[in-house]
């Protein structure tokens, strides 16, 4: 028995550095590129037409985003036998693979936060637009 659990240990630290590329290059993205396009969206501009234009920007990066999302999720799948093993052998690719999902959560959670903070900021200047359009009706009908 113990030899079979060791032989499965091996083939998941085999599987474990076949995934981890995907990891790194999920990594390196979210590190290089996703946290920093994210944080471009924090300051939103006050026109509505320049929020607009902020917001098919996202809408671009958001597909990017969610596909290295989704790529990290499906690698992270794999790995989920590695809850099943607790020797010191595997401890340190459970502590990088539990790194990889923190990481992963904590983009993907800010990745949605953000497409839902300018989902309603775009909605609540459309309605202002809409309100100021129609006191300027208003004015004018009241001046004539």
């Amino acid at each position: 028995m113990l030899s079979n659990k060791r032989i499965q240990e091996l083939e998941l630290v085999m599987e474990f550095e076949q995934v981890e590329e995907c990891f790194k290059e999920v990594s390196s993205w979210i590190e290089n590129v996703g946290r920093k396009r994210l944080k471009e969206t924090i300051n939103l501009d006050d026109s509505l037409e320049i929020l607009l234009q902020a917001q098919k920007q996202f809408r671009e990066f958001d597909l990017i985003a969610s596909e290295y999302c989704r790529r990290g999720q499906e690698a992270l799948k794999k790995m989920d036998r590695w809850e099943d093993f607790s020797s010191v052998d595997v401890h340190s690719y459970r502590v990088k693979l539990q790194t990889y999902k923190d990481q992963l959560e904590e983009f993907c959670t800010q990745l949605d936060e953000n497409r839902h903070r300018i989902c309603e900021t775009v909605r609540l200047y459309e309605f202002f637009d809409k309100v100021r359009q129609g006191i300027c009706c208003t004015e004018e009908g009241i001046n004539s």
